[in-house]
């Protein structure tokens, strides 16, 4: 699903659900940094037992910081990681335990679209810390879930235990939700940074806007602002409370006359199944809904409209109803006329402005001709803005810039503080630091550039032949012209055909998104097999279709890096199997094509387009590595194993003696008869965690523990005791909250849900209502030089619209 869409949509509609995350700072004492004591009460005011980590959202930004230089190596990176995980602990301050999961294999449906922590036995640790490691099948966010599921209503279960997910995936909410655990936070990092938020356009300085702006000259960081470009402040993070949610949407779905007793937990199911139609992983988009344009207004709207005539909910659990989805998707696809043309229209008019500005600028003409004549004068002239009685800016110096100045400064500074006797190697220092200075400068100004470069190569309406768009969405006949153009299909007879199986497919996708969010995976192998999505009104006779799924068997990691990799990562592969991938003669050399087929499919950036690849022939592709996997080493053949989660506890831990009566038992057994012993666990022992405990390797509690990683200290005194961790035996998920949970006091009222917005084909306008974009009047310093900046600053056309007056059709 998409992070900034939904995310954006959900934070502007339900406003309450975000809350800011409150910081504790570590302390400084006498040149010593005294780190936070996590034992305390949370400054947030909310107490956590378990914190989980989707560590895809750590370990990413670890290899590209964005507030220190980028890593050289691999010790770097993990010190990195280390930070990071100890920043969120300090922010949650779990109790109880601490679960991070890696992505390990994913399945074939998500194939299509895409020991590291250190443990302290300080009194601020949490009890318990579960690592599901790149060798344990999953994505690292649905292993979580199972986790979560598997713990819910058993004996020792607390029903009031308080979760916190941390992750960016915008699908964490849903996942949340589908749980129907109340006590639940999202942890995320707030998207912009204050000072990108909080730049003004005009004097270049951060913490206020151009609205705001004193025309006050730069204060100096350092005797010569060497500091001043060098601070990147912390992204702030924000939870998104899904109790919070839950009381929004119980006040969204409430309807005047119901035909019954209104269930709340079946609405929520309803609603999370409804947002697949707007995207996820596993499905290509329906060209009927956007988010931006309010496709989830249409949804709520349509389901509100037609529950009645439903006769009841969309789904069970985990298992749609498909008459009951037919007819609401049909109710949905009486729409799709009406979008279509508006979104044609759009379309037309930002191609004809972008066109308009080209033809401008090569006439030299780069003022838009609405922007009046007056407005464009010197900042000095707007009367009553504290821009008129600020001080000037310092006077540029006639032959360079202030840049300029500032680094012959930085120079003068430099040469001035080794220009002594016998200085020669501080100046081979200075010339260094210069040269790399420099550098590092340049290589800044390239990255703005290319990005600069690429974004502008991207749009397709600077391009001078654009893409033709022959299927023409909103004119007589684009449902036959789709079904030609994306799926080849030439007669009636065939479109049909197609059209049918293409729903088959699409509609079984549902199910299994379903089954996966609520269940956990029904079968590794399926996959959606075509490129595209049918439209909303195709979906038709789906109460005859017959869904079945066999749970089959996940791939090694190494097989499932051959299938989702191209040719340019074979790096990252053993040597026979980058052989497969790149030599020419390979058998399977049809799967990593180095030219393929970019269908922009109406989107503006190639970015957004459709990346037609052929989808892999499972068959082929294990049947070709097999013949290699007798190449492996030792250590590649374990890194392509299947493992088992581990789970850690410090030596004073109640659960420390029941590993070491198991290692006692069964530590001299071979590795494999030992993975088959396990060992129940006792709830009141373990926290109230269920599951099984089973011997890992070697010694489970070794007194030193060298580090893996070039430049970590080894652990010379190792307190943590391990074990392998078992799910407690299947149970169905109960969809509804436990037994006993107690909600919270509530804190959304009636008045605090904003009123249903008009529908975005009915709205003259151009977008939905949506004043994220605006500024607020109280922030409104000087409003001709606001209108001035709207008025000759080049906008992306969907930001701009909102701020046009609107026109109509």
């Amino acid at each position: 699903m998409g992070v900034p869409a939904f995310y954006r949509w959900l934070a502007e509609k339900y406003p309450m659900v975000v809350v800011d995350v409150v910081e504790e700072e570590p302390v400084e004492i006498e040149g010593v940094k005294v780190p936070v004591d996590t034992s305390k009460p949370n400054p947030n005011g909310l107490e956590f037992d378990n914190l989980y980590l989707d560590m895809n959202g750590i370990i990413h930004p670890c290899f590209h910081p964005e507030d220190r230089p980028s890593p050289t190596t691999f010790g770097e990176v993990f010190q990195c990681m280390f930070d990071y995980i100890d920043r969120l602990f300090v922010m949650v301050r779990p109790r109880r335990l601490l679960y991070m999961a890696i992505d390990g294999v994913a399945p074939r449906a998500k194939m299509n679209q895409q020991r590291s922590r250190r443990f302290r036995a300080a009194k601020d640790a949490a009890d318990a810390v579960i690592l599901s490691d790149a060798n344990v099948p999953g994505e690292g966010e649905h292993k979580i879930m199972s986790y979560i599921r598997g713990q819910r209503n058993l004996s020792g279960f607390n029903p009031n235990t308080r979760h916190c997910l941390y992750g960016l995936d915008a699908d964490l909410i849903m996942l949340a939700l589908a749980t129907h655990e109340v006590h639940f936070s999202i942890l995320r990092e707030v998207v912009y940074t204050p000072g990108q938020q909080d730049k003004c356009f005009l004097c270049g300085q951060v913490g206020h806007l151009a609205a705001n702006c004193e025309g006050k000259v730069k204060r100096k960081a350092g005797e010569f602002d060497e500091k001043g470009d060098a601070i990147v402040p912390k992204k702030p993070y924000q939870f998104v409370n899904i109790w919070t949610l839950r009381e929004y949407l119980e006040y969204e779905f409430r309807m005047p006359k119901p035909p019954f007793q209104i269930d709340f937990e079946r609405i929520v199911d309803d609603f999370i199944f409804m947002c697949f139609f707007v995207g996820n992983d596993f499905l290509p988009h329906m060209p009927t809904l956007e988010i931006r344009e309010g496709a989830i207004n249409l949804l709520i709207a349509v389901y509100k409209k037609e529950f009645s005539s439903m006769c009841g909910y969309l789904t069970d659990s985990c298992t749609p109803d498909l008459k009951r989805v037919e007819y609401f998707i049909q109710a949905v696809g009486r729409y799709e006329d009406k979008i279509f043309q508006k979104r044609a229209r759009l379309h037309q008019c930002h191609a004809e402005r972008i066109k308009r500005g080209k033809a401008q600028a090569k006439r030299g003409d780069d003022l838009d001709p609405h922007v009046r004549d007056d407005l464009i004068v010197p900042v000095q002239r707007f009367q009553g803005s504290r821009l008129a009685s600020g001080a000037a800016p310092a006077p540029y110096e006639q032959n360079g810039s202030h840049k300029d100045n500032k680094e012959r400064n930085n120079r003068a500074r430099k040469t001035a503080r080794v220009s002594t006797p016998g200085s020669s190697i501080a100046a081979a220092i200075v010339e260094a630091e210069n040269g790399l200075e420099a550098q590092e400068r340049e290589n800044k100004e390239l990255k703005s550039m290319l990005k600069d470069a690429l974004q502008e190569k991207s749009d397709i309406f600077n391009s001078e032949n654009p893409e033709e768009d022959k299927v023409k969405l909103g004119e007589p006949g684009w449902r036959e012209r789709y079904y030609e153009e994306k799926f080849g299909a030439r007669t009636p007879e065939q479109i049909e055909e197609i059209r049918r199986d293409v729903v088959l497919k699409y509609t079984e996708g549902l199910c299994w998104v379903m089954h996966y969010y609520y269940e956990g995976v029904c079968s590794w192998q399926w996959f959606y097999p075509y490129h595209y999505a049918p439209f909303a009104s195709d979906l038709k006779d789906l109460g005859h279709l017959n869904i079945k799924f066999e749970l089959g068997t996940p791939f090694k990691p190494f097989d499932q890096l051959m299938g989702v990799f191209p040719a340019a990562s074979a790096h990252a592969l053993p040597i026979q199997y980058r052989r497969l991938m790149t030599e020419p003669s390979s058998p399977i050399i049809d799967f990593y094509p180095t030219d393929f087929e970019v269908d922009m499919n109406g989107k503006r950036y190639s970015w957004q387009g459709i990346a037609k690849l052929p989808f892999i022939d499972e068959a082929r592709l294990l049947a070709e590595i097999k013949k290699v996997e007798h190449t492996l080493t030792p250590e590649e053949a374990r890194r392509n194993s299947v493992m088992f989660d581990m789970l850690f506890v410090n030596g004073s831990h109640p659960l420390s003696p029941y590993i070491y009566s198991l290692n006692s038992k069964f530590g001299h057994l071979p590795d494999k008869e030992r993975n088959e012993i396990k060992e129940k666990l006792d709830p009141s022992a373990s926290g109230g965690m269920n599951g099984y405990i089973t011997l890992c390797s070697g010694d489970p509690c070794p007194p030193i523990f060298r580090s893996p990683v070039d430049g970590l200290e080894d652990i010379m005194d190792n307190q943590v005791i391990c074990s392998i961790y078992k799910l407690p035996d299947y149970h169905k998920h109960i969809a509804r909250p436990p037994a006993g949970v107690v909600i919270p006091k509530k804190t959304v009222e009636a008045g605090d849900l904003k009123p249903p917005p008009v529908l975005w084909h009915e709205d003259s306008g151009r977008r939905p209502h949506d004043n994220s974009n605006s500024i607020p009047a109280d922030k409104l310093k000087n409003p001709d030089l606001v209108q001035w900046f709207l008025g000759t600053t080049r906008q992306e056309p969907y930001q701009a619209a909102n701020l046009e007056r609107q026109p109509t059709d």
